[in-house]
């Protein structure tokens, strides 16, 4: 399993991303491929490939198909020259809930996955309209930019289950400033678009949903204008930091994540999750 789960920060959130939302289409025409068991739509326009998580039903949780799925998807565009760079976006109210506890990948798959975001030789974008938890913070901190909408929303819900952001601490914590990962991480607390940008979790956020599109447009045509070589060796430069953070800490980070998912306390934070109750712990 991941370090994430597939449910955010108690029963509000189950709420308010519950994966009955609008749809939050690409920024794309004409969907070109579909992979994953249709849980990742692919579209191709001027270069961009913008890859859709579509999985509303477990609000874009990190299966092992969703993960599977992704992975090929990523494949496929670092293989395409026609390929300049990737627009990593979502349907529903959710870009991602964490890891899918009935269907988890396997750790090392996830931490593969991320992997690969980070050392693509094409730059990745995210574009985030809904809520991110948990695992899902590690695929966002892989991407290269990040543009959220003023309805997302982002948690590290980790402890308050009896588990940590253990495996995606390697793309999150290089990317994020100190202080704010020490609160965020311990509480387990909700902040929004300002705070995540603020922090350095996202690279800027957008006061509407309608201004999403308008701040991805020079994004996406300084990377249309910028030639592959010079993308991939750009890209290298600035994740540097953050694949040495694999190279050092996956096999170990991998270990503890499993160690933490098989302890009694991680059992019991997420039956009491499952049950709609408050674990043991809660004073």
């Amino acid at each position: 399993m991941t370090d994430g789960t597939d449910k955010a920060d108690g029963r509000n959130m189950r709420d308010e991303a519950d994966g009955t939302g609008g749809t939050d289409e690409a920024n794309g025409t004409g969907v070109a491929r579909e992979t994953g068991g249709s849980l990742v739509r692919e579209a191709h326009e001027r270069g961009i490939a913008t890859l859709t998580l579509d999985s509303p039903a477990n609000r874009n949780a990190l299966s092992a198909p969703l993960v599977a799925g992704l992975g090929a998807a990523l494949a496929r565009c670092a293989d395409d020259p026609g390929v300049r760079a990737v627009l990593l976006t979502h349907t529903c109210n959710t870009f991602c809930a964490g890891a899918d506890l009935k269907a988890p990948p396997d750790p090392e798959a996830f931490v593969a996955l991320m992997r690969t975001v980070v050392e693509l030789r094409k730059p990745v974008v995210a574009r985030v309209t809904g809520h991110v938890r948990a695992g899902g913070l590690g695929l966002l901190a892989a991407c290269d930019i990040a543009v959220a909408g003023p309805d997302s929303s982002y948690a590290f819900t980790e402890a308050r289950l009896g588990l940590a952001p253990a495996v995606i601490s390697m793309p999150v914590l290089p990317r994020m400033d100190p202080r704010a990962a020490s609160r965020y991480y311990l509480t387990g607390e909700r902040f929004d678009a300002a705070e995540a940008a603020r922090t350095g979790l996202v690279t800027l956020a957008v006061a509407t949903d309608d201004g999403i599109d308008a701040a991805l447009e020079p994004v996406l045509d300084g990377l249309r204008r910028s030639s592959p070589e010079g993308l991939a060796a750009s890209k290298a430069l600035v994740t540097a930091t953050v694949s040495e953070t694999f190279d050092r800490w996956s096999k170990e980070l991998t270990a503890r994540s499993a160690s933490l998912f098989a302890s009694a306390e991680a059992r019991e934070g997420v039956t009491a999750f499952l049950e709609r109750r408050d674990p043991a712990w809660v004073l």
